[in-house]
């Protein structure tokens, strides 16, 4: 069996890996100790994890030009500006509902 060469240089800077360098590697599982396998999350490569806040649901609305003028005019985030203001609004009014 050849010998390999070492995956990191003198500074520590990992140099590219091959298909060769693929084949030696093992699964986490297999290598780590047991407490940090406990911790692994538990889907397949490329399943998304569960999302921090709950989504937020897509619809579509329709607003006044120049509403969506105004709000575009302050930039990035117009959208979820128009979100905050519906959202006070109703903090505001939900004693009258």
């Amino acid at each position: 069996m050849a010998k390999r060469s070492p995956l990191t240089d003198k500074n520590g800077e990992v140099r590219e890996l091959t298909t060769e360098d693929f084949k030696h590697f093992k699964p986490a599982a297999e290598v780590l100790p047991a407490e940090l396998v406990a911790v692994l999350p538990k889907r397949r490569p490329g399943q998304r994890g569960p999302g921090k806040r709950p989504a937020k649901e897509a619809v579509n609305i329709r607003l006044a030009p120049e509403v969506v003028e105004a709000f575009r005019a302050m930039g990035r985030g117009w959208q979820t500006r128009i979100n905050d203001v519906l959202r006070e609004w109703l903090k505001e009014h939900k004693s009258s509902a």
